[in-house]
């Protein structure tokens, strides 16, 4: 392999104040890093990453010694100081292509702000395998991201994405799966599919498939791992919305103190059908869960 050019630039154009390459790293198995990647990271002024000691731990692995500067969500107002004394400064996330769902698109934002080069190198991310996986249309999809953990922008983005016709891509906690696969099966029903990826390219690997309600109780034990939830599109005619007089009667049995299983029963017996029951039940006790000033 060549050393890069003093300028950073491979093809010698002359030197610019600064330099940002964003540098993929591996989601699970190191054997997926790139040559160009560890080109890059041995001869860059320093390592910039969301964890220095996760980060150490790659650069460790590869046999390179580069200063490491932490930047992230909390720490990135530092940014211009360290591209004044790293002018050449490679970035990487945890794990996977930062610049999504990582400060890294910040960075490379200043970086041309200041008259820079910026580059993003092409290499391991964990959505686009656990789309291909899912076994769902790959024709068209929206990537989500992490969701909001609560409240009424967390609701209003589940509904959101459940109306989308697209294959949507979710990240997920392992602590938050259980619930999020719940909340999207009330408000899907039962028959729509969804994929669980977790553990992409480790020993523990694992993909399952099915409905919503299926992977519901399949994760309701708990599990381990990082982890993309493929939801399928909607179909193309949407389901009827219940109308106001059960929304006000679900509001008023949470208000009562009733459990998810009461309301969703109660509302059942009214002559509400399962699964309508279950998305208002779920919406109300959470709405009625919510502290004060947040909806």
């Amino acid at each position: 392999m060549t050393r890069l050019p003093e300028s950073g630039l491979p093809d010698g154009r002359s030197p610019s104040p600064v330099h940002v390459w964003l540098v993929p790293t591996p989601v699970g198995n190191l054997g997926d890093i790139t040559l160009r990647a560890i080109e890059v990271l041995r001869h860059c002024d320093a390592v910039a990453c969301e964890d220095t000691r996760r980060s150490g731990q790659l650069l460790t692995h590869l046999g390179i010694s580069r200063p490491l500067v932490r930047l992230d969500a909390h720490t990135m107002n530092r940014a211009a100081g360290v591209l004044e004394q790293y002018p050449r400064l490679a970035y990487v996330s945890d794990a996977g292509t930062p610049g999504i769902s990582d400060p890294g698109a910040e960075l490379l934002r200043l970086a041309l702000e200041l008259g820079g080069h910026a580059e993003v190198l092409p290499g391991a991310t964990a959505f686009v395998p656990a789309l291909i996986l899912s076994g769902l249309d790959t024709g068209r999809f929206t990537f989500e991201g992490f969701l909001p953990r609560s409240g009424r922008e967390r609701r209003e983005r589940l509904k959101a994405l459940t109306e989308r016709p697209e294959t949507t891509l979710i990240y997920e906690s392992p602590h938050r799966l259980h619930a999020t696969l719940e909340e999207l099966a009330a408000l899907c029903g039962p028959e729509r599919l969804a994929a669980v990826t977790r553990e992409l390219s480790k020993k523990f690997e694992e993909t399952v498939r099915g409905t919503l309600p299926t992977l519901a109780e399949r994760f309701a034990a708990g599990v381990k791992g990082e982890i993309v939830i493929a939801l399928q599109g909607a179909p193309a005619q949407a389901q009827t919305v219940p109308d106001e007089g059960f929304a006000a009667q679900a509001a008023a049995l949470a208000a009562e103190g009733k459990s998810l299983r009461e309301v969703r029963e109660l509302l059942q017996a009214s002559g509400l059908r399962k699964n309508d029951a279950y998305e208002l039940a779920l919406r109300a006790v959470q709405a009625d869960a919510a502290p004060d000033g947040q909806d």
